[in-house]
């Protein structure tokens, strides 16, 4: 087998040809110990024929299985050739000895997939018992699919001696399976939406057939931003990995009959953005002005045993003080509108950025002054006292006199 990596994860690629038909697949190890197995099923976009495989699964604790969709170079459903389903024996066969391998039962399988890969996961979960199956947008008339929009998958799934009436076979195979309460005890989750074009003849009509089954679950998706069958999966992509992980830990959630069209792209927003305007932690400098730092100067040098950082924040009762992005220190404002800093330990070599902002009596943030200096080794380079940001001469804070050659900060 070689390797590969996802994002972190290793990908183990092999072939099952214990079979009839030669199965290719992907494998990830489960992190923390997991004791479950995701088998994943594809569509037929796919990059590969391997579904979900483009690190959408990377934070899923879980083992996961990718079984690759191509069979003669064809797709096949991951059912049958000419209508041999040793095809479909093959692919349960690798299924079975990676969940062995792993020392799991079918109750700690899931099965997932989408169009296809989702009609292929009922299929399977249903006739082999396995405890959890997803199916996303799938097709629940596989022959009649097949006529209509796939005519190589066609002729290479139905062969040519009756294809029309193999068609009709392959329509029955999961109508039948409901219909017989197979794996009446799984957990089946199945998603689609009235915007997909092939909802109304590949979906609703079999919805009422699970009414029997102990935890079934039709998640119908109204969202505007689905706009056909390729978009219902991308809307719920979010929510599905979400209903993954659970399953993954061992949560099987019965959510029933559920619907969802929450996006309203129009709506008025002003009342939200006056609020957040009102009550917003971060003043504009009008209403509180930054702090003006005197010492070190913008862009200056300062000694490696330590810069000492000085300035004013009037009417401020702090300021905070946060160094490459991690927080230093939080010094006091006196009484006069003066603070002043000194670190207790060496800085290391090298330039560094520094962002203050004053903080008043209740809480509220001034705009943030980013000062950027250079710890050296050797003495500084003396240069004008300055207040950093601005160029020598600019207006001080209304109200406060600043000694000439000070300025303030950029923000």
């Amino acid at each position: 087998m070689s390797k590969a990596s996802s994002n972190g994860r290793h990908v183990l690629n092999g072939i099952e040809a214990s079979g009839p038909f030669p199965v290719e697949y992907r494998f990830t190890h489960a992190k923390s110990g997991n004791r479950h197995l995701v088998v994943v099923f594809a569509n037929f976009s796919a990059p590969d024929d391997y579904g979900w495989s483009n690190g959408v699964f990377d934070n899923v604790r879980a083992n996961i299985l990718w079984i690759r969709d191509r069979f003669d170079g064809m797709n096949a459903y991951y059912l049958c050739r000419n209508m041999d389903f040793g095809l479909a024996d093959s692919v349960q066969n690798l299924i079975a000895n990676v969940m062995r391998s792993l020392g799991l039962t079918p109750d700690q399988v899931t099965l997932w997939g989408g169009s296809k890969g989702g009609s292929a996961a009922l299929y399977f979960g249903l006739r082999y018992g396995y405890r959890n199956i997803v199916g996303i947008v799938p097709q629940f008339l596989i022959g009649d699919a097949l006529e209509k929009r796939h005519p190589k998958v066609s002729a290479y799934m139905l062969g040519d001696g009756a294809p029309a009436h193999n068609a009709r076979v392959l329509d029955t195979l999961l109508p039948e399976l409901v219909r017989a309460h197979a794996n009446r005890g799984a957990n089946i989750y199945v998603l689609s939406s009235p915007q997909d074009e092939h909802y109304a003849v590949q979906v609703e009509p079999f919805l009422g057939m699970f009414q029997a089954y102990d935890n079934f679950n039709f998640l119908y998706s109204e969202s505007p931003t689905i706009t056909g069958h390729a978009t219902v999966t991308r809307r719920n992509v979010p929510a599905l990995v979400g209903l993954l992980n659970l399953l993954a830990d061992g949560y099987a959630p019965r959510l029933g009959f559920v619907r969802h069209a929450a996006e309203e792209f129009d709506r008025d927003q002003s009342g939200i953005d006056a609020y957040l305007s009102a009550t917003s932690k971060v003043q504009s400098a009008d209403a509180f002005a930054p702090p003006v730092v005197t010492v070190p100067a913008h862009d200056g040098e300062v000694p490696r045993t330590g810069p000492r950082f000085a300035g004013t924040a009037y009417g401020a009762v702090r300021v905070s003080m946060w160094r490459n992005g991690k927080f230093v220190a939080s010094p006091p404002v006196a009484a006069d509108g003066t603070w002043s800093w000194e670190p207790a330990e060496p800085w290391t070599v090298g330039r560094h950025v520094v962002k203050i902002f004053a903080v008043d009596p209740a809480g509220f943030h001034s705009a943030r002054v980013e000062l950027p200096f250079t710890v050296v080794n050797r003495e500084p380079v003396p240069v004008p006292p300055a207040v950093s940001g601005q160029p020598p001469g600019a207006a001080a804070v209304p109200g406060h006199s600043v000694p000439a050659g000070h300025y303030t900060p950029r923000y």
